[in-house]
């Protein structure tokens, strides 16, 4: 009786011994497999970027290309005034900048020598004009080689160039020029090649090139230090566009051009759109091939993009201009 007693007690230890074993094991078992489901989970995409940009379109219209020069304005026609006699000057009629007639008197000269006395001599204006330069000096003393006055005629006004060899080829009579002056800071004055020399000066390998200049306001004078932009060549109705929207890379240039994102239905994408780039004039690039006024470029942000990259627009900006800075409209 006490071996059946004691076989039960025994069983029932047993068995309760399995049972937690088995419990136990069961929830090792669901651990390991929720550890081996979370590991093999596919990790989430990253998020596609998009990039903030600027854009703009291209223009139609003019671009000019120049060569940059300065020189001095001087008066177009000079003649110089000499005395008949030496002698000291006793007396000045006219100053820089009056306006005289021919023969209207400017200076008197006393050709008197110690011992003999002569009657002075009047110099006279060979021309009518301004008087631009006054060397006399009173009690100076000259002689018949001695310039008393320069006088400028009806000439109006021109200047003087200096076109570096190089450039030759790209002057022309009647070449179209646009002047600008630190003393009329704003404004534009015009002018026109009229005469190129025939020949280049051995020392500096320059040609000198004369401007006739616009005055009929009589705001330049003389001895002024002029800008000349001398027109070479103009284009008609070309597409243009900002040169800082061109990219180059690997010896290609090309710009992105904003399309609609036809994949999401929302959103832009840049395009990579090879070009043709032109003439480059003051930060005003002309393409020749591969854009028209209708698309819509990137001027801002796009040196990081790729072809297909997701793009916002934060500022839309107007298009250049048709014409072209200074020019006559």
């Amino acid at each position: 009786m006490r071996g059946k007693v004691f076989f039960r007690a025994g069983g029932f230890i047993i068995l309760a011994l399995i049972a937690g074993a088995g419990f136990s094991s069961c929830d090792r078992i669901k651990a390991f497999q929720e550890r081996l489901t979370s590991k093999g989970a596919p990790p989430a995409a990253p998020p596609v970027p998009v990039f903030a940009v600027n854009t703009t379109s291209p223009a139609q219209g003019q671009i000019r290309d120049y060569l940059a020069l300065s020189g001095d304005i001087v008066a177009g026609s000079t003649v110089d005034t000499y005395s008949e006699a030496a002698g000291k000057i006793t007396r000045l009629y006219v100053g820089a900048g009056s306006v005289v007639r021919k023969g209207d008197p400017i200076a008197l000269v006393d050709p008197s020598r110690p011992g003999m006395n002569y009657v002075e001599s009047v110099v006279r204006a060979p021309i009518g004009g301004t008087v631009v330069s006054l060397p006399a000096q009173l009690g100076m003393t000259i002689s018949q080689q001695v310039s008393l006055a320069k006088i400028a005629g009806g000439g109006g006004l021109e200047i003087k160039l200096y076109v570096a060899e190089r450039f030759i080829s790209r002057i022309r009579l009647r070449q179209p020029c646009e002047i600008t002056l630190d003393a009329w800071p704003g404004e534009i004055f015009r002018g026109t090649v009229h005469e190129i020399a025939p020949t280049v000066d051995p020392a500096s390998r320059t040609m000198e090139v004369r401007v006739n200049v616009d005055n009929r306001d009589a705001k330049l004078k003389a001895g002024m230090f002029a800008k000349v932009r001398l027109i070479t060549e103009i284009k008609e109705n070309i597409v243009k566009i900002p040169a800082n929207a061109l990219v180059e890379r690997f010896g290609e240039s090309f710009v992105f051009v904003v399309e609609a994102n036809y994949d999401s239905g929302e959103g832009f994408v840049a395009r990579r759109r090879n070009v043709s780039p032109g003439i480059l004039i003051d930060g005003v690039l002309e393409i020749t091939e591969g854009l028209s006024p209708a698309d819509e470029i990137i001027v801002r942000g796009q040196t990081l993009l790729q072809d297909g990259a997701r793009v916002n627009i934060i500022e839309r900006q107007p298009p250049l201009a048709a014409a072209s800075p200074g020019s006559a409209n």
